[in-house]
């Protein structure tokens, strides 16, 4: 693999607008103190509108300083991840933060103490109407906000994140999966990062052998994995106890500003639509030429494209085609994205895996990719552009306080992109397997982003009510369950007993009711890629009223006034149809 000094500058992204060097990194970090002190003269005191209004014009300040500074050593230290240079900046910035985190914690405490009298006047002001969805906020807050000094004691306690890197460090470190065979016996090292590869391999024994290897091996240390979850769940039901919160999820769902009816309609539409999982599996099963279909099938590749290769050129010219539906202003972005070096594209020697999309206020985003040429980096990439497209038009069209949008909005513009994507690879191609091999991959995340995290979601609410219920946790019955669930979702797909250990393995459990957004995502991606196909125009104006709204009113009132209501039951339903029409239409072509 190349290093990072042999990859071309044309393919680098140029971080110069964010910092000019390590040297005045430096310089800018050591200003952070003095920030620390300014903000500390504003403890006590943060209790009339005048002395609020100069609080914040000083935070602002302090953003506008710190975050390229932030953003500029993380990207940094992601070029190679073995810097030790970059290692040490990334450490400096992380520690300043949290001095500053510890210091700043009385801020939130004393807005809270603000009486409602105050707020209602502060709402009425102008000068402050950047902040009034902070302010409504924390007038609704003010019954889970604790004193100050619990509220400072909890700002320190970063170290209860320990049940999820304990999790981490066994299943990344500690864990020795060993090796695995294929039908031929050659042996292959299994690990985390390998397993969904051999899980697409076309030999059969090997995708077995992965499944049942991989959670068995978790399953040799379930007692240590379970007690260790539980801990977890006892953590999130007691401080949303502590908070006052009717359960963990309803703190989850509170902080998110979403209605619990969202969550509930989700799991009740998805349980009602398995059919269309099943049928894909029926497909997907004909395909393979299988008299029978287990769960270790379902990831199988059908591998019809393989030996096509995109430069990454054709990959931008790709996108930027297959995103017109949106309207010229996005497609010129996408190729000023490229213009103007928003984009690292090649892997490099310890360079970051995977991809990523970031942005901070008043800059372009900044995308991480390691581009290979095949088609998954085609979506990959057309998938970190789309987060790329909705911080830029979040960003332009909202101030400061209202720019970021929720992470419950986070996964919907990237969605977007790719099944425009796929919609332009299902109309240009000419090919009955290409074409197959497209909705083999649609269908392939359909599973895996609304079905499973659907799936996943039930598991957590399961556990953390069974909990605050005062029934007990056990590793047999979380296991019991899992597999329960397991049988429910895969309907007719042969399971293999391992697989009772595999919630073990999921990271996403230790950042509690996470998993949902996946696919409420999805299916407001589909809903909004429904309608610009088939309206048009029309269609296209209410996206870009979701794109530019940043955090300008909650996220079901945002995806509402763009003509996506997660509230009614009809939105998962078209959903459904949408793709019950895509199964169909596979069906033809595979006739």
């Amino acid at each position: 693999m190349k290093t990072r000094n042999q990859i071309s500058d044309n393919y680098k992204w140029d971080l110069s607008p964010l910092c000019n060097s390590d040297e005045d990194f430096y310089k800018g970090i050591e200003k952070v103190k003095d920030y620390i002190q300014k903000f500390k003269k504003f403890e006590n005191k943060l209790k009339d509108k005048e002395t609020i209004l100069k609080f914040f014009k000083l935070d602002q300040e302090f953003d506008n300083f710190i975050e390229p500074l932030y953003l500029y050593v993380h990207l940094k230290h992601d070029e190679v991840l073995s810097d030790r240079k970059r290692n040490e900046m990334s450490e400096k910035m992380s520690h300043i933060l949290s001095e500053l985190s510890i210091e700043t914690s009385f801020v939130s405490t004393e807005l809270h103490e603000i009486p409602d009298e105050l707020i209602d006047d502060i709402l009425k002001d102008k000068r402050f109407k950047d902040y009034d969805r902070m302010f409504e906020s924390i007038k609704k807050e003010k019954i889970h906000m604790l004193s100050k000094q619990e509220e400072k004691l909890l700002a320190g306690m970063n170290f209860l994140g320990g049940f999820s890197s304990n999790m981490e460090k066994l299943a990344d470190v500690d864990i020795d999966f060993g090796k695995i065979k294929d039908s031929k016996g050659k042996e292959y090292n299994l690990s985390q990062s390998n397993y969904s590869v051999f899980l697409r391999s076309k030999d059969r024994e090997l995708r077995k052998n992965t499944i049942t290897t991989l959670n068995g091996t978790f399953g040799k240390y379930i007692n240590t994995l379970a007690n260790n979850y539980i801990c977890e769940v006892k953590e999130n039901c007691y401080f949303a106890k502590v908070r006052k919160y009717n359960s963990a999820l309803d703190e989850a769902l509170f902080n998110e500003e979403v209605s619990k009816n969202v969550y509930d309609t989700l799991i009740s539409s998805v349980n009602k639509n398995l059919k269309v999982l099943f049928d894909y599996f029926k497909l997907k099963k004909n395909v393979l030429g299988l008299n029978d279909f287990y769960i270790y099938d379902c990831m199988a590749g059908l591998d019809k494209t393989s030996g096509k290769k995109y430069t990454y050129d054709q990959a931008i010219e790709i996108i930027m085609e297959a995103v017109k539906p949106l309207g010229e202003e996005y497609v010129n972005l996408i190729k000023e994205a490229k213009e103007q070096k928003w984009i690292d594209v090649f892997p490099n020697k310890d360079k970051r895996s995977g991809a990523y999309e970031t942005g901070i206020y008043g800059y372009h985003p900044y995308v991480l990719t390691n581009f290979e040429g095949d088609l998954d980096s085609v979506f990959t990439l057309a998938h970190e552009l789309g987060h790329a497209m909705h911080t830029h038009f979040s960003n332009k069209n909202q101030p400061r306080p209202k720019s970021e949008y929720t992470i419950f909005l986070a996964e919907i513009a990237s969605t977007t992109n790719e099944i425009l994507l796929i919609n332009y690879f299902l109309n240009k191609s000419n090919s009955k397997n290409e074409k197959i091999y497209i909705l083999n991959k649609f269908f392939d995340e359909i599973k895996g982003t609304i079905f499973r995290q659907t799936m996943f979601a039930e598991f957590e609410e399961n556990v953390h009510s069974s909990y605050e219920r005062g029934e007990s946790l056990t590793k047999d019955g979380l296991c019991e369950y899992y597999y329960d669930l397991n049988k429910k979702y895969f309907g007719k797909v042969k399971l293999v007993k391992e697989i009772q250990y595999e919630w073990a393995r999921i990271p996403h459990f230790f950042n509690a009711f996470y998993v949902y957004k996946y696919a409420t995502g999805m299916i407001s991606a589909i809903t909004f890629v429904n309608k610009i196909l088939s309206k048009g125009e029309e269609a296209v104006k209410d996206y870009y009223k979701f794109l530019t709204a940043g955090s300008s009113d909650t996220p079901i009132n945002i995806l509402k006034n763009a003509n996506c209501n997660l509230e009614d039951e009809k939105t998962f339903e078209e959903c459904f149809d949408y793709l019950k029409s895509l199964l169909k239409e596979w069906q033809k072509i595979q006739k």
